[in-house]
């Protein structure tokens, strides 16, 4: 026992490490460990990185309010309040004419008068005619009244006296028709006299003295127009969206070229109530009064129409839109960056921008030259937006 003391002292304890190393190890293991998660980090920023720059690059453009109360510009035809072309009811020469291109006239005033030589010995002979079935009428009146004084004494036949009577009935038809060619061949030659239909000017005078005239009408048979100009018509094609505002009513203010700087107010007074199936417009009717003769009929005015407007009705730059077959759409780039076709319902175009009556709302963002290729749930990269062109004045639709 004595001996075993000596050989356990003799034992060695275990060597600590050094500390500077121990410091050494801890470092190079946290050096490793935070190099091995840099490089997970930088592969998952590269593969983020590399996700967006392979998503489209668009650009979007917010959509702007339109105005309400705005102008609606449209082409419009003026015609005179009445209008009528003047032809011969019968044949002859023309004897003299009284009124030229801008004369006044008033209703039934003379016009014209035509030469009819013929209609007069028609008319000579067919009261000749009425004479002879008037004398023959009274002589078969005489006659039957002298068959019934005989019938009453038994003096003649039943059938005998009818006879009497029939002729007598026959020979009275007959005398008025020859009464009736008479009023027709007077009221032919009544239209020698060419008269004014109604208050207006001579627009147009097609004759001259010593003229075939040709009664009816036909190409080159017209004698004179005449045209009521005291009120004016003016008709206007309204495009299909806006056909609803166009309510009898509507003020609409009138420019004209030969009136430059002056406006001229009118008053839509009828619509058609029906649209074009071609053009899908809707007809309307406006009166402008002209009492001072100062406008022409058949010039060209544009018509401003003030317009209600609707209060969802937004701007579009023109470059935002896709043309495809379900109709215009336009892409909208949503929160989390996906794009969303939408269909919408076009109004005016005016040039630069265009109108959108419906499916888009004042807080989207359209795309702004879309490609082709965009489709619905696609993820993209928005980049600055252009700013938006500012509205122009409404241009003019046809």
């Amino acid at each position: 026992m004595a001996e075993a003391l000596p050989r356990t002292s003799k034992l060695q304890a275990p060597r600590k490490m050094n500390p500077r190393l121990l410091g050494l190890l801890i470092v190079a293991i946290m050096l490793a460990a935070w190099g091995e998660a840099h490089r997970v980090i930088a592969r998952g920023t590269l593969r983020q990185k590399a996700a967006e720059e392979s998503a489209p690059i668009v650009a979007t453009v917010a959509p702007t309010r339109s105005a309400l109360g705005e102008e609606l510009v449209l082409p419009g035809t003026v015609q005179a309040y009445s209008e009528a072309r003047i032809y011969a009811r019968t044949n002859g020469y023309l004897k003299s004419w009284l009124v030229d291109i801008g004369s006044a006239v008033r209703k039934g005033q003379l016009l014209a008068e035509i030469d009819t030589p013929e209609v007069d010995q028609q008319l000579a002979q067919a009261i000749a005619d009425l004479a002879t079935a008037r004398a023959n009428e009274a002589l078969s009146n005489t006659t039957n009244r002298r068959w019934n004084d005989l019938l009453a004494t038994e003096s003649v036949s039943k059938q005998d006296a009818d006879e009497k009577a029939g002729d007598a009935a026959a020979k009275k038809a007959i005398a008025e028709s020859a009464a009736a060619n008479v009023s027709r061949l007077r009221q032919l030659e009544s239209f020698k006299r060419v008269v004014a239909p109604f208050d207006g000017i001579i627009t147009a005078r097609n004759t001259d003295i010593g003229a075939l005239i040709n009664a009816g009408e036909s190409a080159g048979s017209e004698l004179f127009r005449v045209a009521d100009t005291h009120k004016l018509r003016i008709y206007v094609q309204v495009p299909e969206p806006y056909a609803a505002a166009a309510k009898p009513g509507l003020a609409a203010d009138l420019r004209f070229s030969e009136q430059a700087g002056k406006g001229y107010e009118a008053t839509t007074v009828r619509t058609a109530n029906a649209l074009d199936p071609v053009l899908r417009t809707l007809q309307v009717e406006l009166e402008l009064d002209n009492a001072q003769n100062q406008l022409f009929p058949g010039a060209y005015a544009e018509v401003h129409f003030k317009m209600a407007g609707s209060a969802s009705s937004v701007r579009l730059p023109a470059n935002t839109v896709l043309f495809r077959a379900p109709g215009p759409q336009v892409a909208v780039v949503d929160a989390q960056n996906r794009i969303r076709l939408k269909s919408i319902v076009q109004g005016r175009d005016f040039g630069g921008t265009i109108e959108v009556l419906s499916g888009l709302g004042p807080d989207d963002d359209v795309v702004v030259n879309p490609p082709d290729s965009l489709v619905d749930g696609v993820t993209v990269r928005v980049v600055s937006s252009p700013s938006t062109p500012a509205p122009k004045a409404p241009a003019k639709s046809t």
